[in-house]
This record gives structure tokens, C-alpha cells and sequence, in this order.
């Protein structure tokens, strides 16, 4: 059994005498997908360095000691942050971040100061703070936890010598089987064709479902006490929630024949370049969202109409990017696209997702804090940058602006007031511009109440991800309120129904951009809301054409 700072892993072991039976568990569908293939199970270890030595240490060698496992640490989270995408990038970088706060290592110098060890001290400096945030009842602090967990164990592995590297696995595609997994974890495992992921706890709403739905990898959350031993095969089914281990042959057979890599954007996949049509003939605008100008490296463009969502945090998440970075990004994403239309949504932080080089302010619930557009109002030069870059673009192809978190027809109108000044400056410096159309993300519930108060909006684009989260009043990275945080609830597909019927009465062309449009699940509600233009992850595609070609709008 291989060790690491992050959990043993375990390949179940053939048993001597019978097979098990098989065993099910119903949990909460997470990512889409079907697998079927060998278990590996991620035990929980106790953390290393234990507060348990009384014996007084060397002040000045301990913290030393704790200085260099610190910057290990900090070293370590940096080559994950310069090989993982910009969603990834985010959250490692947060976590170099925390790491880098001198706070949090204050009460270890000063135990360390009194003779405690380095690795008693540290754990005895990030214990109340992990408590802290897991009894905050708030669900960004709970997430914290997950990441100070994450950072003491990194620390405390530096101080053993055993640093973090790669999971040792088995060759070929896995079915891993854990408690739980932090976003660290997730990229150092090697994701192989049709293999899937499988949490006793976890969330559907969690940034390592979102990571794991960008890559196509089925996984199932919330499956509770379920016991690994003597299982050696495991189906996950990502669409319904359903873990078997040791299936019987019945339903292996049947996995044969089931298509077990959904996102696979293969050209014999025949549905990955077709048309998105219904079973009876109607036409649906499918568009991609993503993340960074790298995934598209190696896609065809005909294989979607255009892009529906560039998450321009991806050219943040290094630091402030200058006018000429920005352009250049947004240009070859235009060029890709080949006159297909791009939405570009302008950066949506705020104190829950950090900017490296950029001061955010502590807020108590920064969800309802000041993010996205908000943020960017309150920060006009940082804004005028982006929009100046945004507006350069939009001369190169079918260039569309979107604005996140928006709430109140004020604030669209301020951004558009900033976006005719940059035009204005850019033409009288002798650069082109044009003015790309200005479209509103409806996320939060008063715009989707209201909609017709912003009729000035060129198109509205549904966030189903947010929009849940504040119908519901469930975050989507708590884990005990995951249950509640249900897109399909009919609160939330009625005021999706709602934007969309306010878009045909004024003339708004409306699409939906969560990970809603994505499942399976929850296509033929979309399109009975009256959706006809999605956008989906690129490993998507392929797996939502063929569910769309299977639904009915009715029509003929």
C-alpha cells in the first residue's frame, strides 16, 4: 500500500474464497457519465506530526525548520498552479495565498518561541482555526476548512520528509473510492479514459465536481458508509447517483454495451459533430464554456455554434494581466471561433475568489458580498483595462460582453457608460474599436423576477449555478445543505421559465450557461421552459447532442 501526505491508496485485493456480492448505493449525481472499472480506494490517515513531544526543542532549529516546510509547501502548490487550467489555477492560487498570510503562522512562532517542536506547533496553530470555520455555519469558511486540512498536512509532510508528489496508482482507468477529495488531490491523480470518481461525503455544488465535470470524469457524492473490502470492480452511473461495487454480469453485460466515455470528443464520435437537434427536428444552439484559450487545443470549431461562456478569470489568476495580454487572449479565442459569436464574461471576483496582486476586503458572507460586476465598479481602472482589451477584440470577430452578478439596471448602466467611454478613448488614440453587444448574467433572483427591467440588455444568459444557490439559500460548496441546492426544484425552472418568456416578449435572445445544461438530467426541463440555445463544457458535447436527440420539444 503507497502512502502519501493525503491518504494510503488502496486497490481492493481479490479475496481468497467467494466474490462479494454486489453492493449499491444511491448518492447525489454530481458529474454525468457511466464507468465501469477497477477500484481503488483513498483511505483517510491521521495527519502527520502529532502535537504529542514534550520534550523541548531548539527554538531558533524549529523555526527554521517550519520556514523551509512553509516554502515546500508554497513551491509544491505553485508547479500544481503552472500546469492545471485557469479553474483549477484559481483555487490552488487561493490556497498559496493563505499559506503566504503571516497570520496564520503567528500562534507557531509563538509556540515554537516556548519550546514546542515545529510540527506540534503547527498543528497546534491551524487546529482552532480549522475548527473555527467548520463550526462558522457559513459555507465559504466551511470550505476553507477543507482548504487549511489541505495546507497542514502539505506543511506537516514537508516536516517529515515526505513531500507531496504524484498518487501512485494502477495503469489504465479507476473507479477511486474516498471520503472525500481536496482539488490538490484531484490533479494528482491520473485521470484515464473512463475512469470515475466515487465520495462516501462530498458535494454536487463543490469546486471538485466543477473540475471534474470540465473533464468529463463521472462522480457520484454523499454515498455514506460503504465498505470497500474484497470489491475489485465498481460501476459508477453519473447521470443517476448510482455506485455498484461488483456488479453481477447482467449488469456488466449491460455497461458493454452502454457508452461508458460520454465526453469523449473523438472524431468517430458521430453526435460530437452533428447537428444539436431534438428527436423531432428542432434546432438547439449548443455553445461551449471554458475556461482558458487551452482547451480548445485540438477542437474543431464546426463542432459547436460559437462560445457561450470565456471565464475571463483565467488570465488573472497570475497576477493583474495588462491591455495587450488581454487582447491577444480574447483574439485567439476569436480566431478559434472562425465567425462564430464568443461571450466573454467580464472578471467575476470578489473576496471568495482572490486575485493575485490585487487586495480583496475580509467579508462575512462574500457570496452576497461585492463580487463580480459589483466588483468591477468599485474598481473602474482595473474595469476600464478589460473593457479598453474587450472592445480592441471585438474588430477581430462576433465578440459579446457579459456581465456577472448583476442586480440592479443602474449598475448595466454604468458599465455601459464606461464601455462607450473606452471606445471613445481607444478610437481618439487611433486604435479600432467597436462596441460589443452588453449582455446581463441572471443569477440573482431580482433580476430574474424583474427581468423587464433590463430591457437594455442585448441577451441575458442564465447562471443556473448561482441562481440555485440564491433561490435555494444553499451554497454550493456546503456540504450539508447539498440537497437543498437542486436546480430542478420547480422555484428555480419557474423563474428560468420566467427570463425566457420575457426575452421573447422583448426581444432579448436568451441562453442558459450553468452546468444545469450540462446534465442530462435536466434537458427536457429546459427545453419545456422553452431554452433553445445552451453552452456546455467542451467535454460535453458529444454526451448532450445524444440525450437532445432523444427529448421531444413537441414540435413537429
Amino acid at each position: 500500500m503507497e502512502k502519501s501526505q493525503v491518504g494510503e491508496r488502496h486497490q481492493a485485493m481479490p479475496v481468497a474464497t467467494e466474490m462479494p456480492l454486489a453492493t449499491e448505493r444511491k448518492g447525489q449525481a454530481a458529474a454525468p457519465g457511466l464507468a465501469l472499472a477497477p477500484l481503488e480506494e483513498l483511505l483517510p490517515t491521521l495527519p502527520p506530526g502529532s502535537p504529542d513531544q514534550e520534550t523541548k526543542a531548539d527554538p531558533d532549529a524549529e523555526r527554521s525548520r517550519l520556514e523551509q516546510a512553509i516554502r515546500a509547501a508554497i513551491g509544491g502548490l505553485n508547479a500544481l498552479v503552472a500546469q492545471a487550467d485557469s479553474e483549477a489555477g484559481e483555487i490552488l492560487a487561493f490556497q498559496v495565498a493563505m499559506l503566504e498570510d503571516p497570520n496564520l503562522a503567528e500562534p507557531a512562532w509563538q509556540a515554537i518561541a516556548t519550546g514546542s517542536p515545529a510540527a506540534s506547533a503547527w498543528t497546534l496553530a491551524t487546529a482552532p482555526l480549522i475548527a473555527d470555520f467548520e463550526g462558522s455555519g457559513d459555507a465559504l469558511f466551511a470550505a476553507r476548512a477543507s482548504d487549511l486540512c489541505d495546507l497542514r498536512d502539505r506543511v506537516l509532510a514537508e516536516l517529515n520528509g515526505t513531500p507531496a508528489g504524484p498518487l501512485k496508482q494502477q495503469p489504465g482507468a479507476t473507479v477511486l473510492l474516498a471520503d472525500d477529495l481536496s482539488p490538490s488531490q484531484f490533479l494528482s491523480w491520473t485521470w484515464h479514459p473512463g475512469s470515475a470518481i466515487a465520495l462516501r461525503r462530498g458535494s454536487a455544488a463543490s469546486h471538485l465536481a466543477l473540475l471534474a465535470r470540465s473533464r468529463g470524469i463521472p462522480m457520484v457524492v454523499g454515498l455514506g458508509p460503504l465498505d470497500a473490502a474484497g470489491h475489485q470492480l465498481a460501476l459508477v452511473d453519473g447521470d443517476s447517483g448510482r455506485v455498484v461495487l461488483s456488479p453481477d454480469p447482467v449488469e456488466q453485460a449491460r455497461m458493454a454495451h452502454a457508452p461508458k466515455d460520454p465526453a469523449s470528443l473523438s472524431a468517430g464520435d458521430p453526435y460530437v459533430m452533428g447537428p444539436a437537434r431534438t428527436g423531432d427536428g428542432v434546432a438547439i444552439n449548443l455553445q461551449l464554456n471554458i475556461n482558458g484559450v487551452e482547451e480548445l487545443a485540438g477542437l474543431n470549431p464546426g463542432c459547436c455554434d460559437g462560445i457561450g461562456l470565456v471565464r475571463s478569470e483565467f488570465l488573472f489568476s497570475q497576477g493583474l494581466p495588462r491591455e495587450d495580454q488581454q487582447f491577444q487572449a480574447y483574439r485567439r479565442i476569436l480566431e478559434w471561433a472562425n465567425g462564430r459569436s464568443v461571450t466573454i464574461r467580464t472578471l467575476d471576483a470578489g473576496g471568495d475568489k482572490p486575485i493575485p496582486g490585487l487586495s480583496l476586503p475580509e467579508e462575512a458572507n462574500p457570496f452576497l458580498g461585492c463580487r463580480g460586476l459589483r466588483f468591477s465598479l468599485a474598481h473602474p481602472a482595473l474595469f476600464e483595462v478589460q473593457l479598453r482589451a474587450l472592445a480592441r477584440a471585438a474588430c477581430e470577430g462576433d465578440l459579446r460582453i457579459l456581465l456577472p452578478m448583476v442586480t440592479l439596471p443602474a449598475e448595466l448602466d454604468a458599465a455601459s457608460a464606461l464601455l462607450d467611454k473606452a471606445v471613445a478613448d481607444l478610437r481618439s488614440e487611433g486604435l479600432p474599436a467597436r462596441r460589443p453587444p452588453l449582455g446581463v448574467m441572471v443569477e440573482v433572483p431580482a433580476v430574474a423576477i424583474k427581468p423587464e427591467l433590463f430591457s437594455r440588455a442585448a441577451f441575458f444568459s442564465i447562471g443556473s449555478n448561482d441562481l440555485t444557490q440564491y433561490v435555494m439559500a444553499a451554497a454550493r460548496d456546503n456540504t450539508s445543505v447539498s440537497s437543498l441546492h437542486d436546480c430542478a426544484h420547480p422555484a428555480v425552472t419557474a423563474l428560468i421559465e420566467q427570463v425566457v418568456q420575457a426575452g421573447a416578449s422583448l426581444g432579448i435572445p436568451v441562453s442558459l450557461c450553468g452546468d444545469m445544461a450540462g446534465d442530462p438530467n435536466h434537458l427536457a426541463a429546459l427545453l419545456n421552459a422553452g431554452l433553445r440555445r445552451l453552452s456546455v463544457a467542451p467535454a460535453w458535447l458529444g454526451t448532450t447532442k445524444r440525450h437532445l436527440a432523444q427529448l421531444s420539444c413537441g414540435m413537429s
